[in-house]
């Protein structure tokens, strides 16, 4: 009896080690193939997305990088906030460029879009220096990281959008070009000749520094180590001399595409309204060179309708009148416009307006 028991548990344990073999097998082909199929689909993914009916399954959306440029805190990112708060399928990020030191955390925003969303490594920004470009390159490194990021929307910290997320993003999306103010500077003063041997006049180029790149245009700009260069050392405000003042912020990107002969893939106007015309105002303080800034009496709603209502840009220097369009058909030409105080932009959120 001893033996057979001895026999019967030696064949259950036989048993039990070929099946425990098995099903390792199994576990190793399938995990092979499904490796395999992954290699497969990721090396033909372009073919596959061609007919596929559902390309999106293989591939994440492309997203807007959303790129601010601020003194210190951003006054208005509630109004921000209301915005990106509207798309669900996260098709944005947001870098913020500050001063030095300054970080975005609950003392310092309220929106959790915003928290962390500081560049570390920010340098100290001087108006109509060459350290705004800095700045806007920073801002471009951070965000070509996410392979994702298509479109990179430059705003200040006065800025508001004036549609909605889903408007404005389709807007962006498109076209394949980017959207850059961009028009021949004649005017004496600003060209420096000194610049003649990289950046000969002819590709002299004035425009909004509020730009909205597409990738590889942000990647030029990232990678320029020419003409930025000739931009911090001869396009300065007042130079030595006297004899010229020039902003980089108002020139760099302009220039750097014409220069790269890329003119032909940009929408040559801006996306950011903007006023300088104020000669005709009685304020002293709203004249000059810088734009006006709305207050909180100035923020109506047919102030906002009348900025939507604009559907061409005059460009004087070129005689071109640039009709604004979006996929094919006539459209509004300004997705965002500033400067808005913080009360400023508190009742233009609480004006009952069309979002799109």
């Amino acid at each position: 009896m001893m033996k057979r028991r001895s026999t019967s548990f030696q064949n259950r344990s036989s048993h039990h080690q070929y099946w425990k073999r098995s099903l390792l097998f199994v576990i190793v082909l399938c995990t092979s193939i499904c490796v395999g199929s992954f290699v497969l689909l990721e090396i033909n993914r372009p073919n596959i997305n061609l007919f596929m009916p559902f390309p999106n399954l293989f591939t994440q959306k492309p997203k807007i990088a959303f790129l601010f440029i601020a003194r210190n805190r951003l006054p208005l990112d509630f109004v921000w906030d209301a915005f990106f708060r509207e798309d669900k399928d996260k098709r944005f990020t947001v870098f913020v460029h500050s001063r030095p030191g300054f970080l975005f955390n609950k003392a310092t925003t309220k929106s959790l879009y915003f928290l962390n969303r500081q560049v570390n490594d920010s340098v100290q920004v001087d108006w109509g220096s060459a350290s705004m470009i800095q700045a806007e390159r920073l801002l471009l490194e951070k965000a070509l990281v996410d392979p994702a990021n298509e479109r990179f929307v430059f705003l200040s910290d006065s800025c508001v959008p004036l549609y909605n997320f889903s408007y404005t993003y389709d807007y962006i999306m498109s076209t394949s070009t980017s959207f850059v103010d961009s028009f021949s500077d004649t005017k004496g003063g600003r060209y420096n000749p000194k610049m003649q041997s990289i950046v000969p006049e002819r590709n002299w180029r004035k425009g909004s520094q509020w730009v909205v790149l597409n990738r590889k245009h942000a990647e030029i700009v990232l990678k320029d180590e020419t003409v930025f260069p000739v931009f911090q050392q001869h396009c300065q405000p007042v130079d030595t001399s006297k004899q010229h003042n020039c902003i980089p912020d108002e020139h760099y990107v302009q220039t750097l595409l014409a220069q790269e002969g890329l003119e032909g893939e940009i929408t040559r106007r801006s996306l950011t309204h903007t006023a300088w015309d104020l000669s005709a105002s009685k304020d002293r303080e709203r004249r000059g060179w810088h734009p006006a800034t709305y207050k909180f009496s100035d923020a109506t709603s047919q102030l906002i309708l009348s900025i939507k209502e604009i559907d061409n840009i005059y460009y004087e220097t070129e005689s071109r009148r640039e009709w604004c369009s979006s996929k094919g058909k006539p459209s509004p030409c300004f997705l965002f416009a500033r400067k808005f105080t913080r009360p400023a932009a508190i009742r233009i959120l609480n004006l009952s307006l069309p979002s799109k």
